[in-house]
């Protein structure tokens, strides 16, 4: 049977819905929605009367959250000390004052010049959280960007969700190119088209890979960027100097275990540069890295079209 597939803009990105069953696809959709939209209230950064924003301005008091923001913030405190915090969720401030400062379709392309000066980063070890009672206490001054993991957990979270809510057969779900996988994928594995900019419409030229289980994320500073002064930014935040990242890499993609996984790989990778091989290595993570000036370098066994991955 062919699979069926629905696209809508959601939580500032492209969302993409793909079952195995057509008949699967609308419970699919809706399940995936609902994710969203309490997505969009417990974390979103651009929401005035989100949990986050309100956690983010009660700096130096004890807050009681909901279980998804807990369940959100505790992804990225994991990221971070799994990457040694390359992948910090305490770089709130720095990223705005870099510019990114509402939801991305909003933010002007160019604009004058500002001044950019290195912003102390807190630390996720700053940031203390009681799993028990679901509290969570941040320093004043401190806030918490939760886009990269969250995104990423938001996608695992919807493929869950939504194959729930099938009868059966297999979902892929799609959150500007954060990819989650659930249940029974089409014979030969769900094929992704590996590109930098999640827009790029699925039948487009460019490397394609099977996949048959777990997730795939890319993190790019090519496309959430923006202009200032004619200085280019872009949204991935070094937290040793609170400054965009202005390494080797201008594109990740990994293949792992869970979207989530593969997003806290692939954006540990554009932080840490030319160390980022060494640690994929390590933890053979099959992975896509881009160089500045196009030079792709792969590391693991990188699935291709012909071979589902692992």
């Amino acid at each position: 049977m062919a699979v069926a597939s629905k696209t809508w803009k959601a939580i500032g990105t492209s969302v993409h819905v793909l079952t195995t069953d057509p008949k699967e696809l609308p419970a699919a959709e809706l399940a995936v929605r609902e994710i969203l939209d309490d997505v969009d209230a417990a974390y979103s950064r651009f929401r005035a009367d989100s949990e986050l924003s309100a956690l983010n301005a009660s700096g130096g008091r004890t807050v009681t959250v909901s279980p998804l923001l807990a369940t959100a913030i505790d992804t990225a405190l994991t990221g971070a000390s799994l990457t040694r915090g390359a992948v910090d969720p305490t770089i709130g401030t720095a990223i705005r004052i870099a510019g990114y400062d509402d939801d991305f379709s909003r933010i002007a392309r160019n604009g004058g010049p500002v001044t950019l000066h290195p912003v102390k980063v807190a630390g996720w070890q700053a940031v203390h959280v009681d799993r028990a009672t679901r509290s969570v206490f941040l320093p004043e001054g401190v806030e918490l960007d939760l886009g990269s993991t969250g995104k990423a957990l938001a996608a695992d979270l919807g493929a869950h969700a939504a194959h729930t809510a099938m009868t059966g057969g297999g979902v892929l779900v799609s959150l500007g190119g954060d990819i989650a996988i659930a249940g029974t994928p089409p014979t030969g594995g769900w094929r992704v088209l590996i590109a930098e900019d999640s827009a790029v419409l699925p039948d487009s030229d460019g490397q394609v890979i099977c996949v048959g289980r777990g997730g795939v994320a890319t993190s790019s500073t090519t496309v959430r960027r923006w202009t200032r002064g004619g200085i280019i930014l872009h949204h991935i935040i070094d937290p040793k100097t609170g400054l965009p990242v202005s390494g080797p890499w201008r594109t990740v993609t990994v293949v792992a275990a869970s979207c989530v996984d593969a997003n806290i790989a692939a954006t540990a990778a554009i932080v840490q540069g030319q160390a980022a091989i060494g640690w994929l290595e390590a933890r053979r993570l099959p992975a896509r890295l881009v160089e500045n000036d196009g030079t792709i370098h792969y590391i693991g066994p990188w699935p291709d079209p012909d071979q589902v991955a692992a």
